[in-house]
């Protein structure tokens, strides 16, 4: 069954299934942080996106209003905007399905989506992606809101390392040459010196800042290129091209 699968399905329900999961440590937190189960299930169904919904409650539970909260999770989830615009170039959703596509714009659907390289895989990968982890991550989080600490930290069974591990097998089969290890190892540096320091969620959007100023920068020396290499007519060549006259 599951090696009649597209490869984007695979990967897509993998990481669906890993992502998901994590749902509960979101539902176990929201209640701990003073909001009741509708209220959490709103924010995980509306907000849906992780980064955002974890900076959400952190704000809530540190004692911030409602304004402070809801100013952390936009700025959280401007990478989305990012994310958006690239799905919207690749698959150019209309209508009703424009919306959707909005909704389920997250990492791992874009991740997936841009990993392909026939638009019809690329099609699956992102739907399959989106869809299950929305599916999944409001199962879990209701889960995780009813039972609470109870479940304990998803970080004990290694979820978080696996969504991580799921991202790497994405990334990996890209780094083809040196140009492309170089890039992803600047991203890296950049992410990792970022971290301790700016709330979670902004160290990949500056690593997302950093590459995009290198892809314009390296763009720019290709447009000037043609001009700096164009053959040079010097003294010997005219001399040679009178003689063949």
């Amino acid at each position: 069954m599951i090696s009649r699968l597209s490869p984007a399905t695979r990967i897509g329900l993998a990481i669906a299934i890993a992502t998901g999961l994590y749902g509960v440590s979101f539902g176990a937190l929201s209640v701990a942080s003073g909001l009741d189960l509708w209220q959490t299930m709103v924010l995980s169904l509306l907000l849906f996106s992780g980064g955002s919904q974890f900076g959400f409650i952190g704000v809530i539970s540190a004692g911030g209003s409602g304004v402070a909260a809801m100013s952390t999770a936009v700025l959280l989830g401007i990478r989305n905007g990012v994310y958006g615009m690239q799905i919207n170039a690749l698959l150019r959703p209309r209508g009703i399905t424009k919306l959707a596509a909005a909704q389920v714009t997250i990492d791992e659907s874009t991740a997936v989506c841009t990993s392909q390289v026939e638009v019809r895989e690329q099609q699956r990968g992102f739907w399959v992606t989106g869809v299950a982890i929305f599916v999944l991550w409001n199962l879990f989080t209701f889960l995780g809101a009813i039972v609470g600490d109870a479940a304990g930290d998803p970080k004990q069974w290694g979820l978080d390392g696996a969504a991580v591990g799921g991202f790497l097998g994405l990334l990996w089969p890209r780094l083809k040459n040196g140009e492309a290890w170089a890039i992803a190892a600047v991203a890296a540096v950049t992410t990792v010196m970022l971290t301790p320091w700016i709330p979670s969620g902004l160290p990949i959007l500056a690593a997302a800042l950093v590459v995009a100023a290198i892809g314009f920068v390296k763009s720019r020396h290709r447009v000037q290129r043609p001009e700096d290499s164009a053959p040079v007519i010097d003294d010997a060549d005219r001399r040679i091209a009178g003689e063949g006259q």
